[in-house]
């Protein structure tokens, strides 16, 4: 785990659902949520500073929201997005002249008749807080470890056996990848030249697919509360994320008050529609009949030859934009994996998005294998 606030820990990287269960709850304990009007905000040597809010009633009792927070990128960005500013003039101000960072957020939020719902969590030992997002007082925040619990009420009420493979938070989004061992398909087709560049056990000889799904979260502002179906191959335990069948439940809502949260009647409605969404998700992505329909779609595009690999993954990676790094890395493990097809470039896709240190470019890259494929067919 990485990046900390006193003795919190913010983001961790492949983490047991035990990890990130503990974190969130240590999380959850130092949230400082409100909803500030702009007169209410200014800035300080780099900081947030919150002034004259109206302290937080919570089930613990009374936390005070006003503190200096420090922003993280997230936060900057929506500062930027809401007060006009360039995100990268934002950014750069302040780390190299945070007393122009100063002069500009205040003089924007100066006369400024709007209120703004700020996420934050207090530090601990006399340190200072950090400012996790900057959003508009028509934000509905899905906590993680609300969705989490809303979630497993909707595995439990399908009845499946399944295993948490990985969990990764960073300060955008919260992803948990479960796989169903027991729906598997095989996949001769998709994995018969494949090898896994990790151990170099051969696909002809482990031609499962297992079933399973991705849960992903944003507490900030960076997207919807989402189940994915997922597929994950037993050789290598790459996984194949089918983001067209994706369940999602957008954070919007109404206004909220100043210095408020929403209800708890409005909050329990919410998680309520997370787990009936999720319970119809998993229903329908641990059957044996979906996961079969898409190995066979995937299998029909899966052998079409490469015949230039460095120009086919040069295209695709242009075209989906990679980093030079990943570029490097889907090309490392194409030729490592040994399968010279469009399948091939699929699963390379997916393997290296296993060794990404950070959990979004991680879940980012491994959204594209797909498409991938389907560059692949056309070259």
């Amino acid at each position: 785990m990485t990046a900390n606030t006193g003795d919190l820990a913010l983001t961790a990287r492949n983490a047991t659902i035990e990890d990130l269960v503990a974190l969130l709850r240590g999380q959850q304990a130092r949230k400082v949520d409100v909803v500030a009007p702009a007169s209410a905000i200014r800035a300080e040597g780099g900081l947030l500073v919150l002034d004259g809010t109206v302290p937080q009633l919570t089930g613990d009792g009374v936390t005070v929201t006003a503190g200096a927070y420090r922003p993280t990128g997230v936060c900057d960005a929506g500062i930027a997005e809401k007060l006009g500013i360039p995100a990268a003039y934002l950014r750069r101000m302040r780390a190299e002249r945070p007393g122009l960072f100063d002069a500009n957020v205040n003089g924007w939020l100066a006369g400024d008749d709007r209120s703004f719902f700020v996420r934050c969590l207090r530090g601990g030992d006399g340190q200072t807080g950090v400012a996790r997002a900057w959003l508009s007082d028509g934000y509905k925040p899905i906590d993680h470890i609300d969705t989490l619990m809303a979630v497993f009420d909707g595995i439990r009420a399908c009845g499946q056996d399944v295993t948490i493979d990985s969990c990764d938070l960073t300060d955008r989004r919260m992803y948990v990848r479960v796989r169903c061992e027991a729906v598997q398909v095989l996949a001769p087709a998709l994995l018969a030249g494949y090898r896994s560049p990790f151990t170099g056990a051969a696909g002809a000889e482990n031609p499962v697919v297992f079933a399973g799904f991705s849960v992903a979260n944003s507490e900030t502002g960076c997207g919807a509360c989402t189940v994915t179906p997922r597929l994950v191959a037993q050789v290598c335990s790459n996984g194949m994320t089918i983001t067209r069948d994706a369940m999602r439940v957008i954070h919007l809502g109404e206004r909220m008050d100043e210095g408020v949260r929403w209800s708890g009647d409005t909050q329990d409605r919410q998680l309520a529609l997370v787990t009936a969404r999720a319970r119809d998700a998993v229903a329908a992505f641990l059957s044996p009949g979906y996961a079969e329909r898409v190995v066979r779609d995937l299998e029909k595009k899966a052998g079409h030859p490469v015949t230039d690999a460095a120009r086919t993954v040069e295209v695709i990676s242009g075209r989906l934009r990679y980093s030079e790094a990943q570029q490097a890395a889907v090309l490392d493990h194409f030729i490592k994996g040994g399968d010279l097809t469009a399948g091939g470039i699929m699963h390379a896709v997916t393997s290296a998005a296993q060794l990404q240190d950070d959990g979004d470019a991680a879940w980012d890259l491994e959204n594209t294998a797909l498409e991938a494929l389907s560059l692949a067919t056309s070259l």
